[in-house]
């Protein structure tokens, strides 16, 4: 039974896929008629339920909250988005939002369907409901504040000339780059590992002085310290084998294995960016720009600033609250600055200062858009480089 409702609750994150996906034509429809995008918001609205029944069905049939691994809390985090999205249209009835907003929760959807979906029982740190109650109030957090994020972006490629020669115009850019490479990362991983079936695997020892195996669907530029590349001949059985290495060796604290994956997608990722750009011959920013040439920038801005005001208080409640006191009941201390306690702080401290440079210093417009869009970079290096990379106590997630 339970498998079957882990099952059921693939599918449904399946399907609400795919209506996002087909959302987007209605939707972008609507901006160029002026018309309202009854059946794309429609769409967005079944897909969300979808996501939702998923939760649910997913939690039945584990016997808790699916919030404990990295494939749970990226479909949380994709799921408050569009949450955030949903809010952010009835409130100021916006098309151009789902446009923006829908491909990143899509994106975070195909990436977190990369990680493993098993069902495994908790590990003891995570046997306390304070784990939900953390990582629900951080996803929401997450999903209202890259509100802010979307309005930002949007505002910017409004008000910034694609084909000025500035740091601004670069900046901006250099985030399309950056789009891209994450679009080749999912790509690039999905095709090695699903289609092609590439797989290298290297019996390593871990900082607990444990010996893992670490898989590499991708040839070895990294490895870890005194690995050994070995085949599985079965029954969870290994013997030496021969594997492409390029010799550069890590300690065990970063997570060689992943970051291996990422130097190989920012290595794809420039190469696909640089045919595409020599097709198009100009900038992605001047390709996106017709998209965002009939936002109303004083209500891009209104969005970003009251999308902080919101997200920011969640945050701090439960990004730092909650979480010092499951830290408390898990690890017996409120803090000890682990890697990722540590960029909760940072991401704290960061939209601390938004707020003061927004109401004293009036950081509004542009330079507010340009705060809101490097928040958001925070919380993605805190969810990919934080918890991917670094040996931490949150290395599970």
């Amino acid at each position: 039974m339970a498998s079957q409702l882990v099952s059921i609750s693939s599918t449904l994150l399946y399907v609400a896929f795919i209506l996002y996906l087909v959302a987007m034509l209605p939707l972008a429809t609507s901006i160029k008629s002026k018309k309202p995008a009854k059946i794309g918001v429609a769409m967005v609205i079944v897909g969300f339920i979808l996501q939702v029944s998923y939760f649910i069905l997913r939690w039945i049939a584990q016997g808790h909250a699916p919030v404990s691994n990295m494939y749970e809390f990226i479909t949380m985090f994709a799921i408050m988005i569009v949450a955030g999205y949903l809010i952010t249209y009835f409130y100021f009835r916006t098309n151009l939002f789902g446009l923006f907003a829908l491909p990143i929760s899509m994106l975070l959807m195909a990436y977190g369907s990369m990680f493993s979906r098993e069902v495994a029982p908790l590990i003891p740190a995570l046997q306390s409901s304070w784990l939900a109650i953390h990582v629900i109030t951080v996803t929401l957090a997450y999903g209202i504040l890259s509100m802010s994020a979307v309005a930002g972006l949007i505002y910017l490629l409004k008000a910034v000339p694609a084909t000025e020669k500035s740091w601004r115009a670069r900046f901006l850019e250099a985030i399309m780059a950056g789009i891209v490479t994450v679009i080749v990362f999912i790509g690039t991983t999905v095709v090695m590992q699903n289609v092609i079936g590439y797989q290298d695997d290297f019996l390593y020892t871990d900082k607990q002085g444990q010996n893992q195996v670490a898989e590499y669907h991708l040839p070895s530029l990294v490895n870890f310290e005194g690995a050994v590349a070995v085949e599985n001949v079965g029954d969870n059985n290994y013997e030496q084998a021969e594997h492409f290495h390029s010799g550069i060796n890590l300690p065990p604290i970063i997570d060689s294995q992943k970051l291996n994956t990422v130097i190989w997608s920012v290595i794809l990722g420039a190469i696909v960016y640089g045919i595409v750009r020599l097709i198009l011959r100009k900038r992605i920013i001047a390709l996106l720009k017709p998209w965002s040439n009939k936002a109303d920038l004083n209500l891009m801005d209104e969005i970003g600033y009251r999308s902080v005001i919101i997200g920011f208080p969640i945050f701090a409640l439960g990004g730092i609250f909650f979480a010092a006191i499951w830290a408390q009941i898990a690890w017996s201390r409120f803090w000890g600055w682990d890697p990722k306690e540590t960029w909760a702080f940072i991401t704290f401290m960061f939209y601390t200062i938004f707020l003061h440079l927004r109401l004293n210093r009036g950081y509004e417009g542009e330079k507010s858009a340009w705060l809101a869009i490097i928040g958001f970079l925070l919380i993605l290096f805190n969810l990919i480089a934080i918890n991917l990379l670094v040996a931490g106590l949150h290395s599970y997630a």
